[in-house]
């Protein structure tokens, strides 16, 4: 059967303004060209109801009970990584059939959407309990003892790698030279970097040439790291973070911290989350990736013009934020937080 245009709301009122007038049904149908069964339907509604707005509909009926969304709302909190087909196996079972897309309707309508897994540093027991004492114990360290930290770490930056460019395009536009990006086998190469910044702004950023070794590392800092304090204008007693990389924490490492008097913050492992330079890394692979490098040497080049314009607002604005991560470590019990 087809489906009837609906009537517009004037042609409601007026069949309702011409049947107080003392019109018939069958008068009314005529002079506005209705079926006469509309308008009786119209005149009903409008004794009932007092009104000829549309009224809300039940619509279908749904097809999983109460119940049965209960039971799989239970299911998918308990495990997440539950398959819509085992759901819909469960609901088999206890006689409901459903599709796997009313499976997705019926958890979206209770909040749940289906998303990809994000991936995260694996944390052991140990490393939780770990994060949340350092987030307890410098929960209420002042925002100066923050603006004194040189924050560090090594990145690894991809010739055509994956990146969060976007572009705007016409539909069917997607293969227009403009609107992609060149990619090749194996990813084309990359670079490793190592930086540091403070709340002042970056400081120094280097390429490592080679795979990086405890005796390399210490080198890295001899050249770099105070230098980088005096560009920055560090006050007295400022304090050095970097993770735990077996390279930060070998013995001739630590002894040669000791030997040139520097103050190495106390670090949890598996932490990323926690470290601000991992911010700055992100917004430097974003813009290295919109000026679209087409070799190595381009990659390099680009990082290090890209990294020296990186505003020193963003750098304090990261380091005053810090209370925030450590507010969410202990709201997330230890686990990673969306830092």
């Amino acid at each position: 059967m087809a489906k009837t245009k609906e009537l517009s709301k004037d042609t409601r009122n007026k069949i309702v303004d011409l049947h107080q007038a003392g019109k018939t049904e069958s008068a009314i149908g005529k002079q506005l060209g209705v079926k006469k069964s509309t308008v009786g339907a119209i005149i009903r509604k409008w004794k009932t109801y007092k009104t000829t707005d549309n009224l809300p509909r039940s619509g279908a009926p749904r097809k999983i009970s109460p119940r049965g969304v209960k039971m799989i709302t239970r299911t998918v909190s308990k495990n997440p990584r539950t398959p819509r087909g085992d759901l819909v196996n469960d609901l088999q079972r206890a006689g409901i059939k459903v599709t796997k897309a009313t499976i997705s309707n019926t958890l979206r309508h209770q909040g749940l959407k289906s998303c990809s897994a994000r991936r995260v540093p694996l944390l052991k027991p140990v490393h939780v309990r770990a994060r949340l004492k350092f987030a307890r114990e410098h929960l209420d360290d002042p925002e100066e003892d923050w603006e004194n930290v040189i924050w560090s770490d090594e990145t690894k930056i991809e010739l055509f790698g994956k990146n969060s460019t976007c572009v705007w395009r016409r539909k069917n536009a997607e293969l227009h030279p403009k609107n992609t990006i060149p990619t090749v086998k194996h990813g084309g190469g990359n670079i490793m970097l190592w930086g540091c910044f403070s709340a002042k702004g970056p400081g120094r950023l280097i390429r490592v040439k080679e795979r990086m070794n405890g005796a390399m590392y210490r080198e890295i800092l001899s050249k770099n790291l105070l230098p980088s304090a005096r560009a920055l204008k560090m006050k007295r007693g400022w304090v050095f973070q970097h993770d735990n990389d077996p390279k930060h924490t070998a013995r001739a490492t630590k002894e040669w911290l000791r030997k040139k008097h520097f103050k190495v913050l106390e670090w949890p492992s598996q932490s990323p989350d926690l470290n601000p330079i991992e911010n700055l890394w992100r917004e430097l692979k974003i813009r290295v990736a919109q000026r679209q490098p087409q070799n190595i040497t381009a990659v390099e080049e680009i990082c290090m013009e890209e990294w020296a314009k990186l505003p020193a607002t963003v750098c304090k604005n990261l380091v005053a934020t810090y209370r925030k991560r450590l507010t969410s470590v202990i709201a997330n019990k230890g686990y990673i937080t969306k830092y």
